[in-house]
């Protein structure tokens, strides 16, 4: 399928490595030119050359932290009028809500809520004059299926899908959709940061618990990158202009609901 998208631009954080990478490989392969957000040099240079090696598009790389004001503008100053924007920011670790103070709050909804809300809120208008943009969000399924243990990212990224929902509607009829993703359990580093923190709180082995994830969930395995990168060039191409305020669940069926 020809997804429409070539020649397009793209600005994507998170886009070293894991997921963000993914999408930023499987868009670049239809043909987009792609903007790099990420923090450790070594590993977005490398992913940048992978991306030109592999497929020949346009790629810059900005090394910066996207939730501070200075790292959004500079991301901004390297692709000012992107037709494609995906926010993928970091998370925070499992606990106890017993032990976390207002700054644990504050941090919560200041990496994962309010960077990706900054980041539209200074291209959408853009987006919107030219007749085309695609958004995207990848928050975590935690806002579907909460865990007690994560209630940080429950409620920050809660937050975030709660203000997409509204604005999504006003956007679309200017052909600018705004979605989030919603992965289950992943190959990826945070997933195995996640596991690492519940073996040190319970004593259990890494192995073990990773392998019992894995076996929970129907699919018996972890979700792999590419499939998540598979489902954002997608959700980016001209052919999902029809589909805006939704979370997108991609977790091997363990969503337990009908609806």
């Amino acid at each position: 399928m020809e997804l429409g998208i070539k020649g397009r631009k793209a600005l994507l954080s998170g886009a070293s490595k894991g997921m963000g990478k993914a999408c930023a490989l499987a868009i670049a392969r239809e043909g987009a030119d792609v903007t790099l957000v990420a923090r450790n040099r070594d590993t977005l240079e490398a992913t940048a050359e992978e991306i030109r090696a592999q497929t020949g598009v346009t790629v810059t790389t900005v090394v910066a932290d996207i939730t501070t004001d200075e790292g959004r503008a500079a991301a901004l100053d390297a692709c000012p009028e992107p037709d494609i924007l995906l926010n993928n920011a970091g998370g925070m670790p499992p606990g106890d809500f017993r032990d976390w103070s207002r700054e644990h709050w504050i941090k919560a909804v200041d990496v994962m809520m309010l960077p990706p809300i900054f980041m539209m809120k200074a291209t959408i208008d853009g987006m919107m004059e030219r007749g085309f943009g695609r958004i995207v969000n990848i928050a975590s399924r935690s806002v579907k299926i909460a865990h007690a243990e994560l209630g940080l990212s429950n409620g920050a990224r809660s937050g975030l899908v709660g203000f997409t929902a509204g604005i999504a509607r006003e956007t679309i009829a200017s052909n600018v959709t705004i979605n989030n993703l919603l992965p289950g359990i992943f190959e990826s580093d945070g997933q195995r940061e996640h596991v690492a923190k519940l073996s040190e709180s319970t004593g259990r082995s890494f192995e073990s618990i990773w392998a019992q994830r894995a076996a929970k969930n129907p699919a018996g395995r972890y979700g792999r990158p590419s499939e998540i990168g598979a489902y954002f060039a997608f959700l980016v191409s001209e052919h999902a202009g029809f589909i805006t305020g939704q979370n997108l669940l991609i977790d091997g069926g363990e969503y337990p609901g009908t609806f």
